[in-house]
């Protein structure tokens, strides 16, 4: 009843662009399909032809499963695509950055100024010893310079490893090292709700165990006292701003390392994704024109993603960019100094395309309509969703309340992995159901398949695989091809897989339903049941840990904790709350058990594999699934039993 329910809602709401939109879209036909499907390759290479290149590729795609290589022989630069080329042409003036500080100072950034910065910091890193080939680990608040690190170090041709400034000093260590990079780039600290996180204390703790770092650029943020280490840190205001304004962008190849981005893995490990030069920058240019139905004349865009995460690099630096697009950069959190941040921010720079995740819409339908009732949000005239699944409810109130009813609404799907968008509407040329991310992207070969990696038909429902390369595909796992391999292509023979579940309608569109492996979406930020399991056992008072993601109405998924102790150790409260700041400590908040059982034993297989999926099954507080290959089939009983008698600790 529920499905059939959620269909009428569905069927009754679905959105078919505007006469107005349509107008003046930039594809309101199936003209790039069919493009695509006449011929994918040159598809791709008609859009690559959009960027600046100093050299001509000599073939689109080399492709030898699991390897692709995309434009080969072709040389460029990311950073001149981004910035030069646009100031050459007369576009100097315009605006590239409106940045809006948590505390409410401002700036206006030209793509003139942008480059003279670039250049200045670029010219930096060369008199701090970092040359092509080196990797630059940068970790810094969401502050201009941090774009500008990136582009920094895009000129000179050294990879960047960007870590989410919400991470901790264990984490930032730990990537670090695995990418030896040569040098860091930080800030003295950020504001968070009013408050400093004090980035670079964290860094210090990091770098005491960080032997490749030689040098440091330290960004005065928050104008706090910190430790600066002679011979090691270097004030961004002082080495940066002496530099001259002229830096010959490096020649790249198409294949060389563009970014290191780590992202979880199954065995707790992170993963360093590799994305190289050519083949990503054309589809992330690509995907940000057309998804977002780009008129860089007039528009003024807003992702609110942090450039932590895979979003933050093609949505927020590199595709706005190269588009010579007008973006906001917003510092701090949507509820500072109060809940209705993000609209007055909408309403004050007049944006246009506003880009945000579903678990931030659903607390904002938490926090009342009221609040963006107040504000004019009459500018918007297109907004996404990104991260994870968007429920219809969610989409409804967003297309309503924000969208006034008249904005398409564009559900993205990709990852960390994939670089750029997938499956996304063309606004001008797609009647939107709400909760479906509609169709893949011209150029994109997706399919759904059962267990057994054969096609699931229309409609149906199974694992999402992409059958065929792409341009912005990840080309490995920084030093590890054997875990590459495995990992994403050893599912399915032939296919990529990553771990998502969907389901198409008879109509065709696609619907993601999350994750099915060991990887937890909370927030939309892919988070690893080993990671935050280690980080349990490493605390004295527990002996064993499994976690899972249950269902949260705010989140998409939550953490739930099972903990057994060690003997002696008694359960308490106080107990619950340090292990959840234990958390915290080793990985980050975003990693934070939302509820912690403690439980006697956890339900295993005779060899001793945790069943997590009859733990999500208690969380969830549903019917418990098949129990007979468990060692003690009447232990998850017990734990459900538990569950319910005891409700576990949340926040």
């Amino acid at each position: 009843m529920a499905e059939a329910l959620e269909g009428l809602l569905v069927e009754s709401r679905s959105f078919v662009p505007s006469a107005a939109f349509k107008k003046q879209s930039l594809c309101i036909s199936p003209f790039l399909y069919d493009e695509a499907d006449y011929d994918s390759q040159q598809f791709w290479s008609d859009q690559a032809l959009e960027l600046d290149w100093f050299e001509e590729w000599t073939d689109i795609c080399e492709w030898e499963l699991p390897y692709a290589k995309w434009f080969v022989g072709g040389k460029l630069n990311v950073s001149y695509n981004c910035l030069d080329r646009h100031v050459a042409s007369g576009l100097g003036d315009r605006v590239a950055y409106l940045w809006e500080g948590e505390p409410g100072d401002s700036r206006s950034i030209t793509y003139k100024d942008l480059l003279d910065e670039v250049c200045r910091c670029a010219n930096a890193l060369h008199e701090l010893g970092v040359k092509k080939g080196d990797r630059v680990a940068i970790y810094m608040g969401m502050v201009p310079e941090l774009a500008v690190a990136m582009l920094a170090c895009a000129r000179i041709g050294a990879a960047h490893s960007v870590v989410f400034g919400g991470f901790t000093s264990a984490s930032l260590r730990d990537r670090v090292n695995d990418a030896e990079a040569v040098a860091l780039i930080t800030c003295d600290g950020a504001w968070r709700r009013g408050s400093i996180v004090d980035l670079k204390a964290i860094a210090d703790e990091a770098l005491a165990n960080c032997p490749s770092i030689a040098n440091t650029l330290v960004v005065r943020r928050t104008a706090h006292d910190i430790a600066m280490k002679d011979g090691r840190d270097h004030w961004w205001h002082e080495k940066v701003a002496s530099q001259s304004t002229q830096c010959e962008p490096a020649v790249m190849d198409a294949e060389d390392l563009l970014f290191i981005l780590y992202t979880s893995g199954t065995t707790g490990k992170p993963k360093g994704i590799m994305h190289t030069t050519g083949g990503y920058l054309t589809q992330v240019a690509f995907t940000h024109k057309y998804v977002f139905d780009l008129h860089p004349e007039t528009d003024v865009y807003w992702c609110t993603a942090d450039c932590g995460w895979v979003t933050g690099h093609s949505y927020i630096v590199y595709g706005p960019l190269a588009n010579a697009a007008t973006s906001v950069i917003y510092e701090g959190t949507p509820d500072f100094p109060e809940r209705d941040r993000f609209w007055s921010t909408i309403a004050k720079y007049g944006v246009t395309k506003f880009y945000t995740a579903p678990t931030a819409i659903r607390t904002f339908m938490k926090w009342g309509d009221d609040l963006p009732a107040k504000h004019d949000l009459s500018s918007l005239l297109l907004i996404g969703t990104v991260g994870e699944p968007i429920n219809p409810e969610a989409w409804i109130w967003y297309q309503e309340h924000i969208g006034g009813s008249k904005c398409p609404v564009v559900d993205t799907w990709w990852q960390t992995e994939t670089g750029a968008i997938m499956i996304s509407a063309l606004p001008g040329a797609t009647t939107l159901k709400p909760g479906s991310a509609t169709f893949p992207l011209p150029g994109i070969g997706v399919d759904i398949v059962d267990e057994a990696g054969q096609p699931v038909g229309t409609p149906g429902g199974g694992f999402l695989v992409l059958t065929q390369p792409w341009p912005s595909m990840l080309r490995g796992i920084w030093r590890d091809p054997e875990r590459y391999e495995k990992t994403y292509w050893g599912t399915y023979e032939g296919k990529y897989f990553a771990g998502d579940g969907a389901k198409r309608d008879e109509d065709g569109y696609y619907w993601l339903l999350g994750r099915v492996d060991d990887i937890m979406l909370v927030s939309g930020h892919n988070i690893s049941t080993t990671e935050v399991e280690s980080a349990l056992v490493d605390h004295h008072a527990v002996a064993e840990a499994a976690v899972v993601g249950k269902k949260d109405d705010t989140t998409g998924e939550a953490i739930a904790a099972f903990v057994t102790l060690r003997n002696g150790i008694e359960a308490s409260a106080a107990l619950v709350e340090d292990l959840r700041s234990h958390v915290v400590k080793l990985i980050g908040p975003i990693a934070k058990p939302k509820s912690v059982l403690f439980t006697d034993e956890l339900p295993k297989t005779r060899s001793g594999k945790i069943m997590r999926r009859l733990l999500r099954d208690v969380a969830e507080d549903k019917a418990l699934g098949d129990t007979t290959t468990l060692a003690d089939p009447g232990i998850v009983a017990s734990i459900k039993q538990r569950y319910l008698d005891t409700a576990p600790a949340e926040d």
